[in-house]
């Protein structure tokens, strides 16, 4: 990537929906070099388009980040089973203490709960769960959460 894709990567980034033609004037190229450019970062695999939802305007309230510690033969079988709830944003292996994280997201504590003791609870493989219900959010590039 050069200067150029650069700028355009930061344009895109701050305003998703910015032209080509837009960002063309801004970068100081023409609009053909902009679609081109864009067209072989996202066929490259450099970058990604998408829509990302607001969760508090689909009305989920309540986001909460969520340890979680698996039997070891079982991790992979538990992250697809958690992968397919839609009440989860995000979900990876990680290192350190929790053998997942995850990011929840539903419209009220109630349903938080609800989702953590019964859905998550009933998973097989699991240990143990922990869940840090989120106050304020001071960043989010993902735009997986409310502020």
């Amino acid at each position: 990537m050069d200067r150029i894709d650069v700028a355009i990567v930061e344009i895109l980034s701050t305003d998703g929906r910015a032209s080509n033609a837009q960002i063309a004037r801004h970068v100081g190229v023409s609009e053909g070099t902009v679609r081109r450019r864009l067209k072989r970062m996202v066929d490259e695999e450099v970058v990604q388009i998408k829509v990302i939802s607001d969760p508090k305007g689909l009305g989920r309230l309540s986001q909460c980040m969520v340890g979680v510690t698996v039997e070891p033969s079982q991790v992979d079988a538990v992250l697809e089973e958690i992968c397919s709830r839609e009440e989860v944003t995000f979900a990876a292996c990680t290192t350190g203490s929790y053998d997942l994280m995850l990011c929840i997201s539903v419209d009220s504590p109630d349903k938080l709960g609800e989702f953590l003791l019964t859905d998550l609870g009933s998973i097989t493989g699991i240990h143990r769960i922990e869940s840090y219900m989120l106050l304020s959010v001071g960043k989010d590039s993902l735009g997986q959460f409310t502020s």
